[in-house]
């Protein structure tokens, strides 16, 4: 059976019958979950199975944002505290080698959290490079200061996931560093040269432009089109992304309902679309917004289909071998014991 090029949330911790009825009729391509979502192991797991079976589709992605620090839905006492991106590059003296299989550890924990309640998308590894002069809403979200080590440390988070079964995806396309404001209350501009771009913003996601999915970022880039966000801009999808960049992965929008953008709901799904986005994402489970974002974004169909089914292809039937006690306590030496479990 078709689906829409949409991901949803929901309002609370269980499907009301209103929800069920809307997602059985609207059948979304999936699901994003947030810490109004999260009680208990097992009641995420109720959750993440009507979801699933609300579209009568058991391989339906379910997204979360884990990526630890501050952007943590899962959290104690059923789930460990993780650190932020910026604490893997930190430890041990900043000893490269360390601090990238510390950071494939904590990516295969997390992906052992995540797909034990259903969960099989992680929206990681945040692969913005952040500027001086940007917005605190990326900080030490970020795996470092340069695209070296953003790259080193953001390629081994996602092998990490997919190791443990569970798909990563790269944001803020084409970065989001340089943003100085912060876009779930504003739109940005920035007003780099591309030049300046491509060597530094766009870098790691080049090199990690063959991941499954991607998110954009709600920017205006001037040196692109100085009057649409990337979001919405079919020159900043077809020139950076897809072109300077080489993402040819399933292409979704960060939150609709952030205030970066503007218009109504049906018109936001609509323009994201028409850019070349793959998949619109509208997070607070509004059931009034929902209604309207459904209205506008049709059936995943074409190459935006092709991708999503190759996307979903890159899990694996069975993760990689995990001894559960040995990692967490390799993880926990590694940071002297500040994230235990």
């Amino acid at each position: 059976m078709s689906r829409r090029a949409v991901i949803f949330g929901c309002a609370g911790p269980e499907l009301t019958p209103r929800e069920r009825a809307f997602f059985r009729e609207v059948r979304p391509w999936g699901f994003i979950l947030f810490a109004r979502n999260i009680e208990t192991p097992d009641q995420v797991r109720r959750l993440t199975e009507a979801l699933r079976g609300a579209i009568e589709a058991p391989e339906a992605p379910i997204l979360i944002d884990q990526e630890g620090g501050r952007v943590q839905r899962m959290r104690p006492p059923h789930w460990r505290r993780y650190p932020p991106g910026r604490a893997y590059g930190q430890i041990a003296g900043a000893d490269p080698l360390l601090a990238r299989e510390v950071a494939r550890l904590g990516a295969r924990l997390i992906a052992h959290d995540l797909r034990s309640v259903g969960i099989n998308v992680d929206c990681v590894p945040v692969l913005d490079v952040p500027d001086p002069s940007g917005h605190e809403v990326i900080g030490d979200r970020a795996y470092g200061q340069s695209p070296e080590e953003v790259i080193r440390l953001g390629r081994a988070a996602a092998e990490g996931l997919i190791a443990g079964g569970v798909l990563p995806v790269i944001k803020h396309m084409p970065g989001h560093g340089r943003a100085r404001a912060d876009t779930h209350l504003e739109l940005p501009v920035v007003e780099a040269t591309l030049e300046a771009l491509a060597a530094r913003d766009f870098a790691p996601f080049q090199a990690l432009s063959d991941m499954p999915l991607g998110m954009t970022a709600h920017v205006i880039f001037s040196a692109i089109d100085r009057r649409r966000p990337a979001t919405t801009s079919r020159a900043v999808v077809r020139k950076a992304i897809r072109g300077a960049i080489g993402f040819d992965g399933l292409l979704m929008t960060d939150d609709l309902s952030m205030k970066a953008l503007s218009g109504d709901f049906a018109a936001r799904a609509k323009a994201a679309l028409a850019a070349g986005l793959d998949v619109v994402l509208h997070c607070n489970g509004d059931m009034a917004e929902m209604t309207a974002v459904a209205k506008g974004v049709g059936e995943l169909k074409g190459r935006s289909a092709r991708r999503a089914q190759a996307a979903l292809g890159r899990l694996p039937r069975t993760p990689e071998p995990l001894d559960l006690a040995e990692a967490q306590a390799r993880f926990e030496a590694a940071f002297d014991g500040r994230f235990a479990a």
